[in-house]
C-alpha cells in the first residue's frame, strides 16, 4: 500500500460548461482540477524526459553512469545454525565485503527476539516511554523498490535508536491485500495456465485460489524487508485479510452504519467494464486504478475486448429537432454512444440565441423521448455551439444537473459495456464503442449530423485492465466525510495532530474542506464482503424498495431486522451485499486493528495511539486522512501524534519510479548487485507497453551499462537517508550508493587499524568517564565528538536525517581518520625516533594510554551513533570491538546499546579547541598544497606562516599537529605586527617564496630551492585562479562604487563587502606575487 503520486479526475465526454467547479460529486476527487493544463504540462514533461532517453546523444546521465570494477568476494564460511550469534572470533578480513558483514546477523537478531517490545523488561538503561508506529503496510501483489527502501530506512532509523534509548518499541509489519491487484493477478495466472476464467469458479473455489496464491508468493516482501535490515516485531506481523483484521473491518462498517456515517445511495461512480467494478481515481499512481492518456487528436487505440482500434480524441455535432416547432439546436459531444441516454439539452439563461427555445423540447430521433430545454449558469456560452447535451447517468457534472432540475436518470451502458434494452432492440448488447459508430451512421442517414472535429482530451484508462473508464450510475455503499473532515482540520489546527513538513498543513485543509463522500463498494470476490443484508418478505406480493441490514455476521443480522421490521426472524430472507469494501477502508484501520481492535487488548492499551506515522507525501489524502477520520470516529483518539511525510525518490532522469514506466530498482538488486541483462530481463517480464518497454530498458543501458554493482544494505540505507526527505524530491543515483560502500570500507579500515592497536596494548581501555585528554589534539577529536553527538541528537528531534548522516561522516572520514589518526599514529605504533627513545618515560605511556582509550570511545561512540541507520557493519565492527573495552558483556547486540547523548560526553567539550582547530586546518590544506605543487611527494619542507598574533598562538598551541599532518619538517611563525619576534624564534620567510593565501591575515611561505620542478601546470592553475578573481572583484567594485550603494545597502552588508573586496584584493597580489617568482625561478633554470 505504499503508493507515489496521483491523477486527478477525468471526463470522457467533452462538456461545454463553464470552467467553474461544480459541487463534488460522490466519485470525483476534492483535488480535482477541471482544467486538463496541470496533467498536460506533466505529460509533455514526461514525453520530453522519454525523448531525451531515446535519443542517440549522450545524457547527463549517461557521462555520469556508474564506474566501477568487480570486488573479490569474501564469504563467511563458519559453521553458524540459523539464529546463532555470529562468530567473530575470526581474523578480520582484509577489506570489506557486505555479504560477508551481512550473513547470519539478522537471524540471530529475530531468533533472540531483540526487535520486540517485551525486551524493554531487560534494559538496564530502560526509560518507561513508549514509541509505536506502523510500516504502511505494501500490496501483497508487488515487491518492494527504492520509493520502499527510503522509508524502511527512514522508519528503521527511528526506530532502533528509540529502542537504543530505552524506549518500549513497537514497529509492526503488514501487507495490504490489495483488492483489484491481487484479483487481476490472479486472474491472469488462472487464464495463462487453465484457460480458466474468474466465472468458471464458484466464489469460494476462487478465493481459495487466491489465497493459494498468497500463500506462495506473500513472502517475497517480508523477505525483502528482512534483507534491508529492518527490526519489525515480526510475531506481529499483520495481514490485511486475516481473520482478526476482518473482524475489525467488520465491527469498523457495522459501528459507522448504526452512526449514520455508512450510507447507501445511487451516485455515478468510475466503472471498469474489464473489472466490471468500481473503481477510484484518487489514489496515487503506483495502485491508483485508473491512468490518463493525453489525447492531442485524433487518436486510434487498442481497446480491450475489441478487434479493431478505437477513434478517440475527435467531437461530433448533431442535431436535436425542436418538437412542435421549426429550427433544431446542436449539440457536441466524444461519446455519440451515450446520446440514447439523453435526457435534456441545457443552455445558458443570458445565451441570446436560445432565448427563444427557453421551455421548449426537442424530439430523441431514436427513442422518440421529449427533451425539454433546461436553463442553467454552469453552460459555457462560449464553447462550441453553447447547447449541452445532458446525460445523467453517464456523466459526472450531467449527473448533478439532474439533482437541480429533477431530470429522470437513464442508463444506455450496462456493467459489462454493452447497450442496455432502453437503447432499443437495433442496439442492445452491442458493445459500446461498437454501437458509437451505429449511433454516427444511424445520425448521418437522419441527416442530423452536423461534422466531426479533432479535439484534445484526456482520457481514463483502467491502469489493471487497460479498458476505458465508463461512468455509470450504481447503488453503493458510501462513507459521509463531511463531520469527520471538519474534525481532522480541528485537530492539526489545534495543534494535536502534527504534520511535518509544516507547509502540508495547508494541503491538509484544502482537501478536507472540499471533500466528497467517499464510494467504498467494489464489485469484486477478493476482499472483505461488505457485511450488508438485502431484506426480503417471502409471503410478501408489494413491489418492496431496497431494504438493508447490517450485522457482524447473519444472525446477528436477522436478528436486527427482525427488530427494525416487526417480524420474527424466521420469516425473513437475507442476502449478503457480493460486493467488498474498497482496499482503502480496510488500510484506514491499520494503526489500531493490528492491535487487536476492536477488543482491548494489552497492544491496543499499551501502544495505541501510535507516536508516529512515517510514509510518503503522496499518500496524505489516501491513507493518512481516512485514517485520522476513522481513527478518531471509531476509537475516540487520534491514530498518531505526528505525520511525516518523505519525499518522493526519482530516476535519474527525473522520472518518478513507477512499475507502470518499468523504472523500477529492486533494493535487493542494488545490495547484491544484478547484471544489466538480467535488470533488462526483468523489464520484458513486466505488463509494458512496446514504447515504455523500449524507453525503459534504453534508460537502463545509460545508466547501468555494466550492472549494478554490489553495494550492500548498509550504504543503501546511509545513501537513501543523506538525501533530505522534506525537500524536494530525492533522485538517487547508484554511484551514491557505491560512495556509502566506499565509506563502509573506511570504517572496515578504521577498526583494523584500532584492534591493532588495542591488540598491542597492555593495560585496559579506561572507562568513559575516566579517561581525560591530555594534548590539544586529544582535547579537540573528544570536543568533535561531543559537538558530533549533540548535532545528532537536535536533527533527530527535528526529523533531518540527512543532517544526522552528514555529521557522523564527517567526524569518521575528516576528523576521526584524517587528522585524528594520522597524527597519533606515530604515538600508538611507536614509530617516531622520539617515541622509541623515549618508550618507557612515564609521560609517553600516559599518553600512549590516554591516545588508545580516546581511540577507543571515539569508534565505538559512532559505530552506536551510526547504528540505527548501518545496522549489519556496526554489529560486526563493535562485536569484535567490544572484548576490549571496560565491562565487556558476552551475548549482547548493539542495537540494545545506550544510544549515546551529549549529556555523558559533557566533560569532553571544548568548544575554543574546535573554533582554534578550524585554522589549523586551513593551513594544513594550504600546505599540501603547496607541497603538490612543487612536486614534494616524498619531502617534509620547511615552511614559513605570516600571520597575526591571535594566530600565531593558535599554531603554536597545536604545533606538532600541524607539523605531522601538514607532512613539514618544521613552520616558522612570522607576525609583522604586535608580537616580539624573538619570542617566537622566527625570522621573515625569504624573498621568492611561494605563496598559499590561508585568509586575508594569513599566509603560508614555501621557498624554491634550486633543483625543486617547476611544473607548468602550476602556473596554469595560478593564472586560471587569477582570471576568475579579477571579473569577480571588478563586479564587487563597481556595486560599491555605485551612487546609492551607502544609502541603500545595509551597514552589516557593506561590512561584509569590505571583507571579501579586501579578501580578494590580498588574493589577487598573492597569485600576482607566486607568477612573478615562478617566472623567475623558470627563467634561472
Amino acid at each position: 500500500m505504499w503508493r507515489a503520486g496521483r491523477v486527478p479526475s477525468w471526463r470522457v465526454t467533452a462538456r461545454l460548461c463553464s470552467n467553474k467547479p461544480p459541487t463534488p460529486s460522490c466519485s470525483s476527487s476534492p483535488q480535482s482540477n477541471c482544467s486538463p493544463r496541470p496533467h498536460a504540462e506533466k505529460q509533455r514533461r514526461r514525453r520530453q524526459r522519454e525523448e531525451a532517453i531515446l535519443s542517440s546523444q549522450r545524457s547527463t546521465a549517461e557521462d555520469e553512469a556508474v564506474t566501477w570494477r568487480e570486488k573479490q568476494k569474501i564469504v563467511y564460511a563458519a559453521q553458524t545454525p540459523p539464529g546463532t550469534k555470529k562468530d567473530t572470533s575470526l581474523l578480520l578480513p582484509s577489506s570489506y565485503c557486505p555479504e560477508y558483514v551481512e550473513s547470519s546477523w539478522y537471524q540471530w537478531w529475530e531468533k533472540e527476539g531483540f526487535f520486540r517490545p517485551e525486551q524493554h523488561e531487560r534494559l538496564s538503561h530502560r526509560v518507561d516511554q513508549t514509541f509505536a508506529l506502523c510500516i504502511p503496510p505494501p500490496n501483497v501483489t508487488g515487491t518492494l523498490h527504492l520509493g520502499h527502501a527510503l522509508t524502511v530506512a527512514v522508519e528503521d532509523a527511528l526506530v532502533r535508536r528509540r529502542r537504543m534509548q530505552g524506549y518500549r518499541v513497537l514497529w509492526v509489519p503488514g501487507c495490504d491485500h490489495a483488492g483489484i491487484a491481487t484479483q487481476t493477478v490472479v486472474e491472469r495466472r488462472l487464464l495463462r495456465d487453465g484457460g480458466k476464467r474468474r466465472q468458471d469458479f464458484t466464489r469460494k473455489q476462487f478465493l481459495r485460489e487466491v489465497w493459494k496464491w498468497k500463500n506462495e508468493t506473500g513472502e517475497e516482501i517480508y523477505h525483502q524487508l528482512r534483507r534491508l535490515g529492518a527490526s519489525l516485531d515480526w510475531s506481529r506481523a499483520c495481514f490485511t485479510m486475516d481473520p482478526g483484521f476482518s473482524r475489525a473491518v467488520t465491527e469498523a462498517f457495522v459501528r459507522l452504519s448504526d452512526s449514520g456515517l455508512i450510507y447507501r445511495s445511487e451516485a455515478l461512480v468510475n466503472w471498469s467494464c474489464a473489472l466490471e467494478s468500481a473503481i477510484s481515481d484518487i489514489e496515487p499512481v503506483d495502485c491508483c486504478q485508473v491512468d490518463s492518456q493525453e489525447l492531442s487528436g485524433q487518436t486510434m487505440l487498442s481497446v480491450p475486448g475489441y478487434k479493431d482500434k478505437v477513434e478517440f480524441g475527435t467531437m461530433l455535432t448533431f442535431a436535436y429537432p425542436l418538437e412542435g416547432h421549426d429550427g433544431e439546436v446542436a449539440v457536441s459531444t466524444t461519446r455519440p454512444e451515450t446520446m440514447l441516454g439523453d435526457v435534456a439539452v441545457a443552455v445558458h439563461p443570458d445565451d441570446p440565441r436560445y432565448q427563444a427555445v427557453h421551455g421548449k423540447h426537442c424530439r430523441h430521433p431514436f427513442t422518440n423521448r421529449l427533451l425539454p430545454i433546461i436553463t442553467d449558469s454552469v453552460v459555457d456560452m462560449e464553447l462550441g455551439t453553447g447547447a449541452v447535451k445532458v446525460t445523467p447517468a453517464h456523466d459526472h457534472t450531467d449527473f448533478l444537473l439532474s439533482q437541480r432540475h429533477a431530470l429522470p436518470r437513464l442508463t444506455v451502458i450496462g456493467g459489462d459495456g454493452t447497450m442496455t434494452p432502453p437503447c432499443g432492440q437495433w442496439l442492445e448488447g452491442v458493445k459500446r464503442f461498437d454501437a458509437r459508430q451505429l449511433v454516427v451512421d444511424a445520425l448521418v442517414e437522419k441527416r442530423l449530423f452536423r461534422g466531426k472535429q479533432n479535439h484534445a482530451m484526456t482520457l481514463p484508462v483502467c491502469s489493471r485492465s487497460g479498458d476505458i473508464i465508463e461512468p455509470l450510475l450504481k447503488k453503493q455503499w458510501f462513507v459521509s466525510c463531511e463531520e469527520m473532515a471538519k474534525k481532522a482540520i480541528q485537530v492539526v489546527e489545534d495543534g494535536q495532530l502534527e504534520i511535518i513538513p509544516h507547509h502540508y498543513t495547508k494541503t491538509w485543509k484544502n482537501w478536507l474542506s472540499n471533500i466528497s463522500d467517499w464510494c467504498i463498494s467494489r464489485q469484486l470476490w477478493w476482499g472483505h464482503q461488505i457485511p450488508a443484508y438485502q431484506v426480503e418478505f417471502p409471503n410478501s406480493t408489494a413491489k418492496q424498495e431496497e431494504q438493508w441490514v447490517w450485522g457482524q455476521s447473519e444472525d446477528e443480522a436477522r436478528q436486527r431486522a427482525a427488530v427494525k421490521y416487526g417480524v420474527k426472524p424466521e420469516d425473513i430472507t437475507l442476502t449478503q451485499d457480493p460486493d467488498v469494501l474498497d482496499t482503502w477502508f480496510s488500510s484506514g484501520l491499520f494503526p489500531f486493528a493490528m492491535l487487536g481492535w476492536p477488543e482491548q487488548t494489552t497492544d491496543l492499551q499499551c501502544f495505541y495511539p501510535s507516536s508516529i506515522l512515517e510514509t510518503g507525501s503522496d499518500l496524505i489524502f489516501f491513507w493518512v486522512a481516512r485514517m485520522v477520520m476513522l481513527g478518531t470516529e471509531l476509537t475516540g483518539q487520534l491514530p498518531f501524534k505526528q505525520v511525516l511525510l518523505h519525499s518522493l525518490v526519482r530516476d535519474r532522469h527525473g522520472r518518478k519510479m513507477s512499475k507502470s514506466l518499468g523504472n523500477v530498482i529492486d533494493p535487493l538488486d542494488v545490495i547484491h548487485g544484478v547484471s544489466l541483462e538480467r535488470l533488462q530481463e526483468k523489464v520484458k517480464e513486466g505488463n509494458l507497453d512496446p514504447r515504455e518497454r523500449l524507453v525503459a530498458m534504453e534508460a537502463q543501458r545509460k545508466d547501468f551499462p555494466k550492472g549494478i554493482p554490489q553495494c550492500g544494505t548498509d550504504a543503501l540505507r546511509f545513501a537513501l537517508c543523506s538525501h533530505k526527505m522534506q525537500g524536494e524530491d530525492i533522485s538517487l543515483s547508484i554511484s551514491q550508493v557505491l560512495s556509502c560502500r566506499h565509506f563502509c570500507n573506511k570504517m572496515w579500515q578504521t577498526l583494523k587499524f584500532t584492534l591493532g592497536v588495542l591488540g598491542d596494548n597492555t593495560t585496559p581501555v579506561a572507562t568513559l568517564g575516566e579517561t581525560s585528554a591530555l594534548s590539544s589534539l586529544d582535547r579537540w577529536i573528544c570536543s568533535r565528538l561531543y559537538s558530533t553527538v549533540a548535532e545528532c541528537e537536535q536533527a533527530f528531534e527535528t526529523y533531518e536525517l540527512h543532517v544526522v548522516t552528514s555529521a557522523l561522516y564527517s567526524f569518521w572520514v575528516h576528523s576521526l581518520c584524517d587528522v585524528y589518526m594520522e597524527h597519533v599514529k606515530p604515538v600508538l605504533l611507536q614509530q617516531e625516533e622520539e617515541a622509541v627513545v623515549h618508550a618507557d618515560t612515564e609521560h609517553h605511556v600516559r599518553a600512549r594510554q590516554v591516545a588508545t582509550s580516546i581511540l577507543y570511545h571515539c569508534v565505538s561512540m559512532s559505530l552506536a551513533l551510526l547504528s540505527p541507520f548501518m545496522p549489519f557493519i556496526t554489529e560486526e565492527l563493535w562485536q569484535r570491538l567490544q572484548p576490549f573495552g571496560p565491562g565487556a558483556a558476552a551475548q549482547t547486540p548493539l542495537c540494545l546499546q545506550p544510544y549515546p547523548c551529549s549529556s555523558q560526553l559533557a566533560h569532553w567539550h571544548f568548544p575554543e579547541e574546535e573554533r582554534d582547530f578550524q585554522l589549523v586546518q586551513e593551513v594544513m590544506r594550504v600546505a599540501r598544497s603547496l607541497r603538490a605543487q612543487c612536486g614534494m611527494t616524498k619531502e617534509k619542507p620547511a615552511m614559513w606562516v605570516v600571520c597575526s598574533p591571535s594566530q600565531a598562538q593558535v599554531l603554536l598551541h597545536f604545533g606538532s599537529a600541524v607539523w605531522t599532518l601538514s607532512r613539514i619538517s618544521s613552520l616558522h611563525i612570522y607576525c609583522p605586527h604586535g608580537v616580539d619576534q624573538e619570542e617566537l624564534h622566527s625570522i621573515p620567510p625569504p624573498t621568492g617564496s611561494l605563496i598559499g593565501v590561508v585568509d586575508h591575515t594569513c599566509q603560508l611561505h614555501l621557498h624554491i630551492q634550486s633543483g625543486v620542478n617547476i611544473d607548468k601546470r602550476m602556473l596554469l592553475q595560478l593564472s586560471q585562479r587569477r582570471d576568475k578573481i579579477v571579473p569577480k572583484l571588478e563586479t564587487i567594485l563597481c556595486r560599491v562604487r555605485s551612487p546609492d550603494y551607502l544609502t541603500k545597502v545595509p551597514a552589516h552588508v557593506r561590512q561584509q563587502m569590505d571583507t571579501k573586496t579586501s579578501a580578494l584584493q590580498q588574493e589577487l597580489k598573492t597569485i600576482e606575487d607566486q607568477l612573478k617568482v615562478l617566472r623567475q625561478t623558470q627563467t634561472t633554470e
